[in-house]
């Protein structure tokens, strides 16, 4: 028996604004408003758009040493990370693939993480079996919104003028209309921006009060993947997975250089050894020639006609005016530049390597 889909504490304002509404990882949500997709992109890209993330897991870890324990799951340096910072991250597994990707803050007297939306169910338990002496607090009466876009600071910045001082992976709670909220400048779209934990109670009204900006309107996840693709940004259980390594997707960057020496995660060996030798495949960003877009699952060949690798993530990058996409090839491939073929429908369509992402990224460094 499959649980009975949920919605978030938004719901009855992606109604009001005209959502159209879909499963997804088991919530109801906004795939896209009466703006459309590509107006929803475009509204991101240029001034600002705001998103309901709620469905993502919300997860507080409190106890002695808590970044010093999550080491032991994950590759990422999280004992030195500084209060009022947030660091992307992931747990691996023993054979070295990503469980999940993750951000955790350092909230002071606590640690906040959010886990994809799909993956709470494992993360949680995985946390609670591996994190000794922390408490693992899965939160429930909080809405998380994600404000991005260049007009991003404006947005919150008039109604939390403390975010205004913020820069990228930094986190402090302040209030919003009276109300204290979680504030991170962080997203994944690829622009500036911030991620809002609010009292579930006051979620409608604080997000009301930021689409009363002239610069705000509401997207859905339409929008969201097309920005993040543009990017760069992987998605998981499209770009990586519990078979892929971070050195594969081209994650080394979220590894810390102690953490690379040191090992002492799951999967330390197969990561390490891809470090020094190179893994046996490499994400890499893809442009179509043509029109036609290519989703996940079509295969890449090289210029001889051999099989070299398959696209991940794919579609329409309204910012680029042309289709875009991300996908594995095997070692000896991958260099921009390089052309090959995308088998569409049976037939070869002309492509090329380049270099990710295919916009330039925008945070408040």
């Amino acid at each position: 028996m499959t649980d009975a889909i949920k919605r978030t504490p938004l719901h009855s304002l992606h109604v009001e604004l005209g959502g159209k509404l879909v499963d997804f990882a088991g919530w109801e949500m906004p795939v896209q408003y009466p703006l459309g997709i590509m107006g929803e992109h475009a509204q991101c890209r240029e001034k600002a758009a705001l998103f309901d993330v709620s469905h993502m897991g919300q997860v507080i870890l409190r106890g002695e040493n808590v970044g010093e324990k999550l080491e032991a799951i994950c590759p990422q340096a999280y004992a030195t990370l500084k209060p009022g910072k947030a660091r992307y991250g992931f747990f691996t597994n023993v054979d070295g693939g990503i469980m999940d990707d993750l951000i955790v803050s350092n909230a002071g007297d606590h640690y906040f993480v959010v886990v994809n939306a799909a993956l709470r169910h494992q993360d949680i338990p995985h946390m609670r079996a591996n994190l000794d002496g922390v408490e693992v607090i899965e939160i429930f009466d909080r809405a998380l919104v994600a404000v991005q876009g260049p007009a991003a600071e404006n947005v919150v910045g008039d109604l939390c003028p403390a975010a205004r001082d913020m820069t990228f992976m930094e986190t402090i709670v302040a209030p919003i209309l009276g109300v204290d909220c979680r504030i991170s400048r962080l997203g994944y779209t690829g622009e500036d921006g911030y991620e809002i934990s609010i009292p579930e109670d006051k979620a409608i009204e604080v997000s009301k009060a930021f689409l009363a900006h002239e610069d705000c309107e509401a997207a859905g996840l339409g929008a969201r993947d097309s920005l993040r693709l543009e990017a760069g940004l992987c998605l998981y259980g499209n770009d990586i997975d519990q078979s892929t390594s971070p050195i594969e997707a081209s994650l080394a960057w979220a590894i810390q250089k102690r953490r690379k020496e040191e090992g002492g995660f799951p999967g330390a060996d197969r990561i390490q050894k891809e470090l020094t030798e190179g893994p046996a495949k490499k994400l890499v960003g893809i442009k179509p020639t043509g029109r036609a877009p290519a989703r996940q699952g079509v295969e890449i060949q090289g210029s001889d006609g051999t099989t070299i690798g398959q696209i991940t993530s794919g579609g329409f990058g309204p910012t680029v005016g042309g289709p875009v996409a991300m996908g594995y090839v095997a070692a000896g491939h991958g260099e921009p530049g390089e052309q090959v073929n995308l088998i569409i429908r049976g037939k070869p369509q002309p492509a090329q390597i380049v270099a990710l992402p295919f916009v330039t990224q925008n945070y408040k460094r």
